[in-house]
């Protein structure tokens, strides 16, 4: 099924365990990679596509509206390009304004706890340059410890990222492989 790249779109086979994807992608048009991998989980039932930009161009996130979705998902994914050894804005934004004390950490705030986060990350550089020998000097790990942080304060388990590297130089068939991993790796998930 082909879908528009817009607001919430829930995506094709059943399973019992839900997966919530936040995307955020500014340039979302000259992403390939991303692209390979929101199309290759498409026809997933268990999986609701929520394209921050489509949104909320404006950058106003509903709240409550989100808060919903994060409620109704066993694992919350982060899909997005890592600009600048992070996310998009809006991701920044997300966490800001729907991880409320009191909702989902701090004194009753226990909304998410028990849940999965994890992040669908693509990086321009290739896998060798995140290493502390390499030009980005810090390994992976190191560079998204924040958002390891943002579950665990949460009681969330933050599983280990799915690293699409090199996506900037990725030809459509590098892109395709990591939109299968990407659509094992959710299904695998969602069986257990």
């Amino acid at each position: 099924m082909k879908f528009a790249r817009g607001s919430l779109v829930a995506l094709g086979q059943e399973s019992s365990r839900r997966i919530v994807i936040f995307f955020a992608h500014p340039d979302f048009d000259r992403s390939h990679t991303n692209r390979a991998l929101r199309d290759a989980v498409s026809d997933l039932s268990f999986v609701t596509f929520n394209d921050l930009y489509e949104t909320y161009p404006d950058l106003l996130i509903d709240v409550k509206k989100e808060q919903a979705l994060a409620l109704s998902a066993d694992l919350l994914v982060f899909q997005h390009p890592f600009f600048w050894y992070s996310s998009p804005a809006i991701i920044k934004q997300w966490y800001d304004m729907v991880l409320e004390r009191g909702w989902a950490y701090g004194n009753g705030g226990t909304a998410l706890r028990g849940k999965d986060m994890m992040l669908a990350v693509t990086t321009g550089g290739p896998e060798h340059s995140y290493r502390p020998e390499g030009y980005n000097r810090f390994t992976m790990e190191q560079l998204v410890a924040p958002q390891n942080q943002t579950a665990h304060l949460c009681g969330m388990q933050f599983l280990k990222p799915f690293i699409a590297h090199g996506a900037t130089a990725a030809d459509p068939r590098a892109a395709a492989t990591e939109a299968e991993r990407f659509r094992r790796l959710l299904t695998d998930y969602a069986s257990r």
